[in-house]
Parts: C-alpha cells; sequence; structure tokens
C-alpha cells in the first residue's frame, strides 16, 4: 500500500466515523432517547434559545449522512465544528472526562480537532464526487447572417 492509498483510507475511516457519531447524536440521542422538545428545554436550561436545538439536530443529522456519503467533506466538517466546540462548552463545567457526571469536555473537544483534521485532509477514498458540467466554449456574440 503506498502512502497516497494509506491516506485516502485514513481520511475515510476519520470520515466515516465522524458521520456514524453525528447521526447517532441527532437520529438516535436527540431524537429518539431525549426527543427534540426535550433537548430543546435543555438547551433552554442552559441559556440558549430552544430553536438552537433544532438547528443543531438538522446540521448534525444532515452533516453525518453527508460525511457518511463523503459529500462535500471540507465544507460539513467546517460547518460542524460550531456544533463540536458548542458542546465542548456546554460540557465545560463537568471537568475534562467525559466520564464525569454531565460528561466533560474531552469527547466534544476530540471530536471538534477530528473535524478539524477531515476538512484539511478532504474526503478521501469513496467519496460522492459531483462534478459541474460547464460549456467549454466562450460566449461570442451571434455571427452576422449575411444579408
Amino acid at each position: 500500500m503506498n502512502q497516497q492509498h494509506s491516506t485516502q483510507i485514513g481520511a475515510l475511516v476519520l470520515r466515516l466515523g465522524l458521520g456514524i457519531v453525528f447521526i447517532a447524536h441527532s437520529l438516535y440521542l436527540k431524537l429518539v432517547v431525549f426527543s427534540l422538545p426535550g433537548t430543546a428545554q435543555f438547551f433552554e436550561s442552559i441559556g440558549l434559545p430552544a430553536l438552537l436545538a433544532y438547528v443543531v439536530f438538522v446540521l448534525e443529522s444532515a452533516g453525518g449522512i453527508a460525511l457518511l456519503i463523503g459529500f462535500r467533506t471540507r465544507i460539513v466538517s467546517i460547518a460542524l465544528l460550531p456544533v463540536a466546540l458548542g458542546a465542548t462548552w456546554v460540557h465545560s463545567e463537568a471537568g475534562w472526562l467525559f466520564t464525569n457526571d454531565g460528561g466533560g469536555w474531552e469527547y466534544p473537544l476530540f471530536l471538534a480537532v477530528s473535524l478539524l483534521t477531515q476538512s484539511l485532509i478532504g474526503d478521501g477514498a469513496l467519496a460522492l464526487k459531483l462534478r459541474h458540467q460547464r460549456a467549454r466554449a466562450p460566449l461570442r456574440a451571434p455571427e452576422p447572417d449575411g444579408s
């Protein structure tokens, strides 16, 4: 296995792991376990607008799916970075270890660093690539018809 192939596989593994984590945190934890209204209540309890819970839910679920399929990985990783940093802030009062009561800030910080890393290394292998087809001919004035 050459260096370029290893890098592509490494980026794929990181991308899949991040996608699974964000889907689990949105579709399972926020939607199924806590419910969206419950998540909104939690956001309000820590001084954030309830609406932000729904925004975070959409970002995490859509972003997680986009990461899984490798769609616009760099952009999605940057878009999810504020979510991970926000979670780091939310858990900062509980101390370093995520196993602490209330969850510490080590895990969300690791997610933030992983997202930053993913944004720097790109899609990796098996990513969905959509290419824009652009007309190659420059725009020109129509030819006179000779009449």
